[in-house]
Parts: C-alpha cells; sequence; structure tokens
C-alpha cells in the first residue's frame, strides 16, 4: 500500500518532499529508492494488452 500511495502521489505531481513527510520519512532518498515508481507506463502498457485481449475475444464469434 505504502508504494502505491508513494507512486500515485507522484503521479498527481505531489511533491516529493510532501510525499516524504507523508510517509514519515526525514528526507526524500528512501521516498525517491524504494517507495516511488513510475505506474503511468506500466499501467497503459497493461491497459494496452487487456484492450487487444479483450478486443480479440469480442471480435472472434
Amino acid at each position: 500500500m505504502r508504494h502505491s500511495f508513494v507512486s500515485l502521489l507522484s503521479d498527481a505531481k505531489v511533491p516529493i518532499e510532501d510525499i516524504a513527510r507523508l510517509c514519515g520519512h526525514s528526507g526524500t532518498a528512501v521516498t525517491e529508492r524504494v517507495y516511488r515508481h513510475l505506474i503511468r507506463p506500466v499501467m497503459v502498457e497493461a491497459a494496452t494488452a487487456m484492450d487487444d485481449i479483450v478486443g480479440r475475444r469480442v471480435r472472434e464469434p
């Protein structure tokens, strides 16, 4: 949950200093290195794959 929390806030352009403070971190290093993940590219890739899978099944008789 913490990884998702940090990643979603980061993706929403919340400053990393604010995110670190919300997580109880004294600085931003741990927040950036351990918890922040770039989720948008992964979400887009997954959504595209699901569109391909679902679209293929809808088109098949």
